[in-house]
């Protein structure tokens, strides 16, 4: 076996069908590859004919995601599910509703609650709030029900577990006991409520940091052991980030990388239908198509114009006859707070005409800050310093320009 190859019989066939040109199949399991990677789980009564592919092709996925991430998909009845964790926690994957660190606490707790229940179960919204303030109590930790903010933080929670599919409100709403603490919901329980957090190899009590918690599994110390840990290292980040260049990489990871690029390509195309290519920065993947799957940049927002706006103006500069800037060794390029701001100032006044009024209202410091944070979030930038801002160089790999108004549509 090749180094960074595949052995399973499920992954050959699914070569065989590549080869044999079943299309159909091709396409379903890409399909239910991609929905898998990007929902928590699909479920029958969401999206039956979803579900029914998945489970006519469970074994070439099931092969497919253990052999290269480590992932395990889960099949039940009802549900099918791909326990997924990335590689590194960033602040963007977490829940873009919840606004304090106690909702997530709120989460937490409920998923607990939910233990204790079976299928069906039906229960009230004060019961609950009940056990979880007297475990939080016995925990030494502080929370009054009587606390406008508390509940809020906890409708917010409990919103999330009904969206998830944990949950089931029968009769009344959350919004309703936010605002007084004497209204009621009546909630079911469902099966699916066991599957949100994900599976680990080992008690927790046994882990020191949350470093150990990104294993997903128990790796033998032999050649073969660090091979498949490397691997299944670099697919999780491959598929679970929007961007990971050279730099991002540790030096066995970068090198497998390098000599594994083709194998990679080939796999992220055979299994999701994503074109990989190899630039000087380093191996970006893109989707050939919009997806309703995957959150993808450039977004559907303002933003993100201002972004690619961004992106051509920076290249444009450093490729002048008396650039100020220049790429550091690892191509990004550093600029200070005050250098995005004059940018985005010199761009606004180019294009202010196609810029939202949100936008035009927005100080320089409060839409550089918009920016960058776009940009964070996508892998495209981070922050060196409390004022230098480092910008990847696979921003420039996106330009865009306004359509001016003499541009004629030839259809």
């Amino acid at each position: 076996m090749a180094k960074g190859g595949a052995r399973s019989w499920a992954i050959r066939r699914m070569r065989a069908q590549a080869r044999e040109g079943s299309d159909v199949w091709t396409s379903r399991r890409r399909e239910c590859a991609n929905a898998l990677l990007n929902r928590p789980w699909i479920r029958k009564e969401d999206d039956p004919e979803l579900f029914y592919w998945v489970k006519d092709q469970y074994r070439e996925l099931r092969d497919w995601f253990a052999e290269f991430t480590g992932f395990m998909l889960i099949l039940t009845r009802t549900m099918a599910k791909l326990d997924k964790a990335p590689l590194h926690a960033e602040s963007w994957m977490g829940f873009v509703e919840f606004r304090e660190t106690r909702d997530y606490v709120f989460f937490t707790y409920g998923l607990w609650y939910l233990e204790n229940k079976t299928e069906l179960d039906q229960f009230l919204l004060t019961d609950m709030a009940e056990h979880i303030r007297e475990q939080m109590v016995g925990q030494g930790l502080t929370i009054d029900w009587g606390h406008y903010p508390h509940r809020l933080s906890m409708v917010r929670a409990l919103k999330r577990l009904r969206q998830l599919g944990a949950l089931a409100a029968i009769d009344g709403e959350e919004g309703d006991w936010a605002n007084n603490k004497e209204q009621n919901v009546l909630y079911e329980c469902s099966p699916h409520s066991r599957y949100i957090l994900r599976q680990f190899p080992d008690e927790m009590a046994h882990y020191k940091s949350l470093d150990d918690m990104h294993a997903l599994g128990v790796y033998p110390e032999t050649t073969e052991g660090e091979l498949r840990r490397r691997r299944h290292r670099v697919y999780r980040r491959l598929l679970l980030e929007p961007v990971v260049t050279d730099s991002d990489w540790d030096p066995e990871d970068l090198k497998y990388v390098i000599n594994q690029r083709r194998s990679i390509a080939d796999q992220l195309q055979l299994m999701f239908g994503w074109e990989v290519s190899r630039y000087r920065e380093g191996l970006l993947v893109f989707h050939p198509d919009p997806t309703g799957e995957a959150a993808l940049f450039p977004t559907a927002s303002a933003i993100s114009d201002l972004a690619l706006l961004f992106a051509g103006e920076i290249r444009r500069r450093i490729h002048q006859e008396h650039a100020v800037w220049y790429p550091e060794q690892d191509g990004t390029v550093v600029l200070s707070r005050s250098d995005v701001e004059t940018l985005l100032l010199v761009l606004s006044q180019k294009h202010k005409a196609y810029w939202s009024k949100g936008h035009l209202d927005m100080t320089s410091g409060e839409l550089a800050q918009e920016l960058m944070n776009h940009l964070t979030e996508w892998g495209l930038g981070k922050p060196v310093s409390s004022d230098r801002f480092a910008v990847s160089p696979a921003l420039s790999r996106w330009n865009a320009e306004y359509r001016t108004d003499d541009f004629q549509d030839f259809g």
